[in-house]
């Protein structure tokens, strides 16, 4: 059996960022593995098609408060790598290399 564990790390405008685990479960013996993990961003659109506004995420333990402090970084280095956000703007990145 596979299970997928996702969680909303933070939203942005109109983009939230989520956290995805994939478990593995031989039920025969009863063992249960973590096999992947990752990230993905998706953006919340109206029936047309634009992107709207999505409610903010607060993170409520250490662990989402560190996934949610993460997800900045990983945020302004797609940005980049997108060519839509100058390095020199990504304050959160900054801060990992000062």
């Amino acid at each position: 059996m596979v299970t997928l564990e996702a969680q909303v790390t933070r939203s942005f405008n109109s983009s939230m960022e989520v956290h995805i685990d994939v478990w593995a479960e031989d039920i025969p013996s009863g063992t249960k593995k973590k096999t992947n993990s990752a990230f993905f961003t998706f953006v919340a659109v109206d029936q047309t098609g634009r992107p709207i506004d999505v409610p903010e995420a607060v993170p409520e333990t250490e662990k989402e408060q560190e996934l949610f402090d993460g997800a900045l970084r990983r945020r302004q280095l797609r940005l980049i790598l997108a060519k839509r956000m100058n390095p020199e703007d990504a304050t959160e990145l900054k801060t990992l290399f000062a």
